[in-house]
């Protein structure tokens, strides 16, 4: 067989790519190849995706206040005619 479903394929491919990268390179590897993922599979589908510490961060920034931050109020501008 040629494919990788069989376990100890696997567990070849992650030996060398450990010996290959090293194991301080592989998990920063694996973090931009799933957000390089999840990127196209945003622009193929048309959904945006929020990205989960962003939105960890925005939480714990803004102080609980017990009623609803995600509204937003729209301002419009009046222009006043200049005299």
């Amino acid at each position: 067989m040629v494919g990788l479903d069989n376990p100890i394929h696997l567990a070849f491919l992650l030996v060398i790519l450990l010996l290959v990268f090293g194991a301080k390179r592989l998990p920063e590897m694996g973090r931009s190849l799933g957000s390089g993922l999840r990127g196209f599979k945003e622009s193929v589908s048309g959904e945006a995706h929020t990205d989960p510490q962003a939105v960890l961060s925005a939480a714990h920034a803004e102080p609980a206040t017990g009623r609803d931050t995600g509204h937003v109020e729209r301002v419009e501008r009046v222009e006043r005619p200049v005299a």
